[in-house]
């Protein structure tokens, strides 16, 4: 019995000493963080909420004071807001990841081709949508209309774009076959598997370089620094390669 107390007493000790993070990160992210927070809740004792959108809607949320612990967004504009706003600790702040920016049909027997601007995009279409986060807002969406404008294809395709709120959902719309082509990250294929082609990537050229910045809020709680560390630690940086993402230089 005095065996059993004992245990009951460290357990409910560890458990009064364990933080509850709150991560809010861009939602590309979401199939290779699944993974890391659950290696690092396992290995600490710590638990970790998620909450995945676009980084603009995250952002914003932030500003409106919805609690959050570490910020990780899919753009650097985003992460300058809220330090703008004191938001952050800037002392924290660091580029975590990159990506690269595809085109992908539905289904697996898409012929791939070469992103130039000799492309027919809008004859690929055939009358379809071309799938794509908020071009206004989302950075996917963002540097998707960039390179698009960059490669001269815009006029010819953007009264077929179709936009979602992030880029999981443009990848939604491709997945189910709801449109015949998008525009998406690398990590997103992967997490998609055979459910989609990648068609070809766009120059790294036709548009602004895909960085991740993360860092802490500036109410983030003590353990949070722990947290963000491991997000650049070798097992969760492996985690996040074979998830399609690049590593920093």
């Amino acid at each position: 019995m005095r065996h059993i107390l004992l245990t009951a007493a460290l357990l409910l000790a560890t458990s009064a000493n364990a933080a509850d993070l709150t991560v809010f990160a861009a939602s590309s992210l979401k199939t290779a963080l699944d993974q890391i927070a659950t290696d690092w809740q396992a290995s600490t004792g710590n638990s970790v909420t998620i909450s995945y959108e676009s980084s603009a809607k995250l952002a914003k949320q932030i500003e409106q004071g919805a609690p959050a612990d570490i910020f990780i967004s899919a753009s650097k504009a985003w992460m300058d807001a809220l330090s703008n706003d004191k938001l952050i600790n800037d002392s924290t702040r660091r580029d975590i990841l990159g990506n690269t920016l595809i085109l992908v049909a539905a289904g697996n027997k898409a012929t791939p081709q070469d992103i130039t601007a000799t492309l027919d995009l809008a004859g690929l279409l055939k009358g379809g949508k071309l799938s794509m986060a908020l071009i206004d807002s989302v950075p996917a969406g963002q540097y998707g209309k960039e390179a698009l404008d960059s490669l001269g294809l815009w006029p010819s395709v953007q009264d077929s774009v179709a936009q979602s709120d992030n880029v999981r959902a443009a990848l939604t719309l491709v997945t189910t076959g709801e449109a015949p082509y998008g525009i998406v990250y690398a990590s997103d294929a992967v997490a998609a598997g055979d459910k989609i082609t990648v068609v070809g990537t766009f120059p790294e050229t036709s548009h602004k370089p895909i960085t991740y910045p993360a860092a802490l809020t500036s109410t983030a709680k003590p353990d949070a620094q722990a947290l963000l560390d491991a997000l650049t630690a070798p097992a969760a940086q492996q985690i996040f390669k074979a998830q399609g993402f690049t590593l920093p230089r």
